[in-house]
């Protein structure tokens, strides 16, 4: 774009400095993945703690309401039995003042029942008593692992603390040196570098070529290949990763590599020397004859 006070055209961001601020950009995120990988899995091991707590808490509240049913369960079946032992005696005194036969044996078999019934809640008490122990057990233990797990969360939580504590600041600093370089970044390659940073397992977008091959994938890079890395004169991305390629000496101020020549182009000028002298020679014959006519 030309400047129209001046007439003079304005040059944008040199495809080497757009290298430097994609490799810069990657080294102050790839710090700010080592701040969080510190904090490593505490954070879903705290989140993972409160949820085992919330779900004790809901298991003991569960089994108290269930043991506050087995004991009105017993306390009515005790109410049974005291209703047919009642009744026992009821049709015991009836059955001794009998006329007949015929009353004698309703009455018996009315006893029979009653006794039969009280048999039942007994045996319906003892269930629900070993049921009650069982549940009684239960709380005592949901009790006493919510105990410890509480003990297992609240180190965690202090430990993940102290690590945020430490690494907080530095990390909201790497956090806006990584905004800040961002938008010296064209839209376009931030957006590709963020989609390759996104689908690489270590979050690597932009890599150096050590020994010969690619820093993410390392696969072999082409000689030539290099060569053009190290000119910076334009982005190159691996063939194989997709990720970004740098040279290795990207961030030491060094002057990018020039291409060397080849022995055709050797050739080539020792050609133009050669012609170079020829037409020298020429020139100074013509010009001594003049002089000599002269």
């Amino acid at each position: 774009m030309a400047d129209k006070s001046t007439g003079i055209k304005e040059k944008g961001p040199s495809v080497e400095s757009k290298i430097k601020d994609l490799y810069e950009i990657q080294r102050v995120d790839s710090e700010i993945d080592k701040i969080r990988v510190l904090r490593g899995e505490l954070p879903l091991e705290v989140q993972d703690l409160e949820d085992e707590l919330a779900g004790l808490e809901t298991r003991v509240k569960n089994f108290e309401e269930e043991v506050k049913e087995l004991e009105g369960a017993i306390s009515k079946k005790n109410n049974e039995i005291a209703d047919a032992q009642g009744m026992i005696k009821k049709y015991e005194t009836q059955r001794d003042n009998v006329r007949n036969n015929r009353e004698y044996d309703s009455l018996s078999k009315e006893i029979e029942f009653q006794t039969l019934e009280i048999q039942l809640c007994e045996k319906r008490i003892k269930e629900f008593t070993v049921r009650l122990a069982d549940k009684k057990t239960m709380i005592e233990d949901s009790k006493s692992g919510f105990e410890d797990r509480k003990g297992d969360l609240d180190a965690k939580k202090m430990e993940l603390d102290e690590i945020i504590a430490e690494t907080q600041k530095e990390e909201k600093n790497l956090v806006a040196s990584s905004e800040e370089i961002s938008k010296r970044i064209e839209d376009r390659l931030l957006s590709a570098y963020k989609r390759i940073r996104k689908n690489a397992r270590n979050g690597l977008a932009v890599v150096s070529v050590e020994r010969d091959a690619c820093g993410g994938c390392f696969n072999r890079i082409p000689p030539q290949r290099q060569l053009d890395i190290r000119s910076r004169k334009k982005i190159i991305v691996c063939e194989y990763c997709g990720r970004v390629l740098v040279d290795a000496d990207i961030m030491n101020d060094k002057e990018p590599e020039k291409e060397p020549v080849t022995e055709s182009k050797k050739v080539s000028k020792k050609a133009a020397k050669k012609v170079t002298k020829k037409v020298t020679k020429k020139v100074a014959a013509k010009e001594t004859k003049k002089v000599a006519k002269k």
